[in-house]
Parts: C-alpha cells; structure tokens; sequence
C-alpha cells in the first residue's frame, strides 16, 4: 500500500498535500522531528532492516517521502503538487539501498543533490 512521509511540512501546503494523497487514496503521516533519526524502514512500517549507523543532526527544511507509488500515482501527485502550488523541492522514493538510512541522512543526501543540480550550467531546478 502506497504512502508518503511528511517532513516539517506545515500549514496550508500540509492541508492541500493531504487533500492531494486523500484523493489518490494513499495514506499519509507526518514524522515528528524526535523521530528523524529513526531508518526509514521502521518510519514506513516496514520493520527494522540492518542500518548504515549515521549521525546527521536535526532538519529544518521540507521533505516528501514516498513509499509503494506505482507510476501513474507518483504522476499525478507530482502533477497535483505543482498545479496547488503545493511544491516540495526535496522529495525521494524509498528504496531498497535508502530504507536502511534515517530520515536525517536521506535530508542530508537530497540537500546535497538539490544544491549541486541548483550550480550545475544549464541546469534548472523549480524551486519550491
């Protein structure tokens, strides 16, 4: 069953990502941030999966995680987001190599991808 993990998500975006996933009938949970450290694995549900120990500290920034999407539901959430201006600029797919990792570090590893992508020549990235 397909779901998304909210991250310092507030407000009227929170309300209208929530609208979004309701309509698409995917559940929805936003982690409180003394639960960011946790892996993935258990933060889906999935149980506990051997980690890869890390130390990344707290985050303040946005972050939409998504878990079970087929293709045609990551579309139009996608699509949704943007037409709500709705945008999350960091947003990740779990995975078999990210589910061992907390949500601090997938944070980390997003922010350091946004951010080199942002630099890049030629390259344009939505900010939102």
């Amino acid at each position: 069953m397909a779901q998304a993990l909210l991250f310092n998500i507030k407000d009227t975006k929170l309300e209208k990502i929530r609208f979004l996933l309701m309509k698409l009938g995917i559940s929805c949970r936003e982690i409180p941030p003394e639960d960011f450290v946790l892996p993935l694995g258990i933060l889906t549900g999935r149980g506990l999966v051997s980690g890869t120990g890390d130390d990344c500290g707290p985050f303040t920034g946005e972050m939409l995680v998504m878990d079970g999407f087929d293709s045609r539901q990551l579309q139009k959430l996608l699509d949704g987001l943007r037409r709500e201006g709705a945008a999350v600029a960091l947003k990740a797919v779990v995975t078999e190599q990210n589910l061992r990792w907390s949500a601090a570090r997938l944070y980390t590893e997003l922010s350091a991808e946004h951010e080199a992508m942002s630099r890049a020549p030629g390259k344009s990235v939505h900010k939102g």
